[in-house]
C-alpha cells in the first residue's frame, strides 16, 4: 500500500513540473526499482533531483516495508502451523486409554461425533488433512497420515490407546491396519469394519476384537423395522439419547469392593438405585440373561444395567468400589 502511494505521489510531482503521466509514472518505477535505465528526461534542475531524491529515499522504504510485510505473512502462517501441530502433539502425548478413529468418512466422522458427544476422548487418522476443514469448530484431535503405517498409528498413541476403530471402506487397509495395530499394541480392542462377508474371517485372524459390516447391519435393520417395529422402538430408546434419559451401562466388578461375593438378591440393586440389572458376564465367559439372583458375584465379573441417566450415577454413588 505505502508503495503504491509512492508509485503515485512521484508521478503526481513530476507531472507537476511538466512531464508527460506515461513518462512520470515509467520514471518513477525505474527509480524505486533501481534498475539502473537512464532517466527518461534530463534531470537538470534543482527540484528535479530533489524530488528525484525523494522519491528514492521514500521507495526504498516502501519497498522494505512491502517485502518485510509479506515475509511477516508468510512467516505468521508458517509458525501459527507449527505452533498448532505442536499443540495438538502435546495434547495427543497427554491422552491415555482413548479411542483412535482410523478414517474420516461418512462412518468415521458419525463414530467421532458419537464419541465426542459421549465425552470420550478419541484422535482421528486421514491421510486427507483438508476434511478436518468441516470439523474445525469440534477442535477434534487429528493425525494426518495413513494409519497403515506404524509411525501414524504411535503418533496417535496407540501404545496408550484403549480402543482403535477402523472406518475405512477399503478391506486390504482394513486387515493391514488391524494386524499392525494388534503387533504395536496386545491389548488394545479393536472394532473393524469390512465391507464383504469374507473378509471378516480375515480380520479375526489379524486380530480384530469385534467386525462391523455396516450394509449387512442395514439390512437386518429394514426387516426388523418391517417384522418387529416394538422391539426397534425400544432398542433406538435405550441406545439412542432421548428424552428419557434411558440407557443401558456395563459395569466390571472390582476387587475389593462392595459386589464382590454378594448376590444380586443381597445387593437389591434395584430397590437402592432404581436401574434393572439385565444380565451377567461372568468371567469364563457365561452370560446370564436374565441373571441368577441368588449366584454370588466375582471379581472380574461385569453387570449389565438398565436405567436412567440419574439412577445410572446413584448406583455408582453407591457402589463405587
Amino acid at each position: 500500500m505505502s508503495l503504491a502511494a509512492v508509485v503515485c505521489l512521484g508521478a503526481a510531482g513530476y507531472v507537476a513540473m511538466g512531464w508527460s503521466v506515461a513518462d512520470a509514472f515509467y520514471m518513477v518505477v525505474i527509480t524505486v526499482s533501481s534498475v539502473g535505465f537512464g532517466e527518461v528526461r534530463p534531470v537538470d534542475s534543482t527540484y528535479l533531483r530533489i524530488h528525484t531524491m525523494m522519491v528514492i529515499a521514500l521507495g526504498m522504504v516502501a519497498a522494505g516495508d512491502t517485502i518485510a510485510g509479506i515475509l511477516r505473512f508468510v512467516t505468521e502462517e508458517e509458525l501459527s502451523k507449527l505452533t498448532g501441530q505442536y499443540r495438538v502433539r502435546r495434547m495427543i502425548d497427554a491422552l491415555s486409554d482413548h479411542t483412535i478413529v482410523a478414517g474420516l468418512g461418512r462412518m468415521g466422522s458419525l463414530v467421532c461425533e458419537e464419541l465426542a458427544a459421549a465425552g470420550e476422548p478419541f484422535v482421528v487418522i486421514d491421510q486427507a488433512p483438508e476434511k478436518m476443514a468441516a470439523y474445525g469448530g469440534r477442535n477434534w484431535l487429528f493425525v494426518a497420515g495413513d494409519a497403515t503405517e506404524e509411525s501414524v498409528l504411535l503418533d496417535a498413541g496407540l501404545e496408550r490407546a484403549k480402543a482403535l476403530v477402523t472406518a475405512i471402506p477399503n478391506d486390504a487397509s482394513s486387515v493391514f491396519i488391524t494386524l499392525t495395530a494388534r503387533q504395536l499394541n496386545a491389548k488394545v480392542q479393536i472394532v473393524a469394519r469390512a465391507e464383504r462377508a469374507t473378509t471378516q474371517k480375515k480380520l479375526r485372524q489379524a486380530g480384530a476384537n469385534h467386525v462391523v459390516l455396516p450394509a449387512a447391519i442395514g439390512a437386518h435393520r429394514v426387516v426388523s423395522i418391517l417384522t418387529n417395529p416394538s422391539a426397534v422402538e425400544f432398542a433406538e430408546l435405550v441406545t439412542h439419547r432421548s428424552s428419557l434419559a434411558i440407557e443401558m451401562d456395563e459395569v466390571a466388578v472390582k476387587s475389593p469392593g462392595p459386589l464382590v461375593g454378594k448376590t444380586l438378591r443381597d445387593l437389591d440393586i434395584g430397590r437402592k438405585t432404581g436401574v434393572i440389572v439385565v444380565a451377567i458376564k461372568r468371567v469364563d465367559g457365561r452370560v446370564e440373561f436374565p441373571p441368577n439372583g441368588d449366584e454370588p458375584l466375582a471379581a472380574a465379573d461385569s453387570i449389565v444395567l438398565l436405567g436412567r441417566r440419574s439412577n445410572l450415577v446413584h448406583f455408582r454413588e453407591e457402589f463405587r468400589g
